[in-house]
């Protein structure tokens, strides 16, 4: 998004929350009306929920059906609730089958019957074909609109049969060669097609090193294959590789946003389809539970300080430098965590590299213990005039940056083959180990050489 982008918005924001103060509503129609529904959307979920039904009132029915595509799941919920059958029904009317499959789960049940008893046999077994996959696959993003040609015929025939079509799907860049069973065999790009000589059979000019995607494929392997290899679109097959439909960019582009939202949000227990002005009761009620997991992590670190209270009670300077291992161990088990999450999701971490990447982390763990322990114990040992405690603290450090480097390696390897979400609960395991860890070590170490 470019700087002018974002001003302008910012600006339509402080526009209409302005003419909403003033309670000059008859004006917001006309920026309303001139904006995209991406835009609307956006403009929406930055509204509190007051303003956001008097904002949604002004936007005309011919664009509810895409704006409702573009707002997260929780302010799209709250806004449907608030309409007619009748009015859900007509928004949905100019919607693509891969969006409608997306809103059309939340709908209520008897919208969802009335619709489809509205739809064309054909389309409605097209929005059952892609409601039959989960919505993170491949299966669940494509977009059923496609351009098959045979393999048989000549590139003449071709754009004779698309002047005679008269419209393309947009962002179409490739045509798919399918068979006589239509099962994909190769790409006819618009480039060759417009370039090469007219009487050249498709056969002899299409691409043919290219697979389809496996409908049950993740979307965000779907984003990686897309991010390699630059695709502008891609077909998507079933398991006979039979051509099902296709995905574009500006899904996979989707699909990018949501998963960096997820590990951005999942690490502090919030979800990326959240509404930002959600009621409080709400919003508290799902932060809770979070901070309830979190307390029970704290009370755990704070028993194993119990076990060791008449050291504290002979050296108070424990007190004071206990944050400090804490801190180093849970900075330093962080990085490699986030590193390996990342990995995971890029595809690039399996059980075939992870033992080396394991050995990579530890060795940093080592040297930045050894490096960082010998600075701590020094200022310290400066500090409370102590050679002893610095010694003890130094050892501490090293102690935790290893384990916390081993753990931040290992931890969201195993959290996947339990099935749970690395990025949601890995920051919290991790955290964990590296206070218990960092108080036990240091405050053991202090009771056996110092008390």
């Amino acid at each position: 998004m470019s700087v002018e982008t974002t001003e302008n918005e910012k600006t339509v924001l402080q526009s209409i929350t302005e003419l909403l103060r003033q309670d000059q509503t008859q004006q917001i129609d006309a920026i309303v009306q001139s904006m995209h529904p991406a835009d609307i959307a956006h403009l929406l979920e930055s509204l509190p929920n007051t303003d956001r039904e008097i904002v949604w009132q002004h936007v005309t029915e011919e664009l509810h059906g895409e704006t409702l595509v573009h707002l997260n799941e929780e302010a799209r919920a709250e806004l449907m609730r608030g309409m007619q059958a009748e009015q859900l029904v007509a928004a949905t009317e100019t919607l693509d089958t891969d969006d409608l499959a997306d809103i059309l789960p939340e709908m209520p049940q008897p919208v969802i019957q009335e619709l489809l008893l509205t739809m064309e046999h054909q389309d409605r077994e097209r929005l059952r074909s892609v409601l039959s996959y989960p919505e993170d696959s491949a299966g669940g993003l494509m977009d059923l609109e496609t351009v098959m040609v045979r393999a048989d015929v000549s590139l003449d025939v071709v754009l004779r049969y698309l002047r005679r079509r008269g419209e393309i799907p947009e962002a179409t860049d490739t045509l798919f060669v399918v068979d006589r069973d239509s099962k994909f065999i190769g790409l006819l790009p618009l480039t060759r097609l417009l370039t090469e000589e007219p009487s050249q059979l498709v056969s002899k000019v299409m691409l043919s090193d290219t697979d389809g995607i496996p409908a049950e494929a993740k979307a965000t392997d779907v984003a990686n294959l897309f991010e390699r290899r630059d695709w502008i679109t891609a077909p998507v097959v079933d398991t006979d590789n039979r051509l099902l439909g296709r995905i574009t960019i500006d899904d996979v582009v989707d699909v990018i946003r949501d998963e960096a939202e997820h590990s951005l949000l999942s690490m502090a227990g919030l979800n990326e389809e959240d509404d930002m002005f959600a009621p409080v009761l709400r919003s508290t009620r799902r932060r809770a539970v979070w901070l309830g997991i979190n307390l029970m992590t704290a009370f755990l670190a704070s028993w194993v300080i119990g076990r060791f209270d008449s050291t504290i009670e002979h050296l108070v300077a424990l007190a004071i430098l206990m944050p400090i291992v804490a801190s180093m161990g849970g900075i330093a088990g962080s990085q490699t965590l986030t590193l390996v999450i990342r990995g995971m999701a890029l595809g690039q971490i399996s059980e075939s590299n992870a033992h080396r990447l394991f050995i990579k982390e530890v060795g940093i763990g080592i040297w930045n213990g050894l490096i960082w322990a010998l600075i701590i114990a020094l200022i310290a040992g400066f500090w409370f005039q102590h050679i002893g405690l610095g010694l003890i603290i130094g050892s501490a450090i090293i102690i935790n940056l290893i384990v916390a480097a081993a753990a931040g390696a290992t931890i969201p390897l195993l959290l996947r083959r339990l099935g749970a979400d690395p990025a949601l609960s890995g920051s919290v395991v991790l955290t964990t180990v590296t206070d218990v860890v960092g108080f036990l070590s240091f405050l053991g170490l202090a009771t056996i050489f110092l008390i």
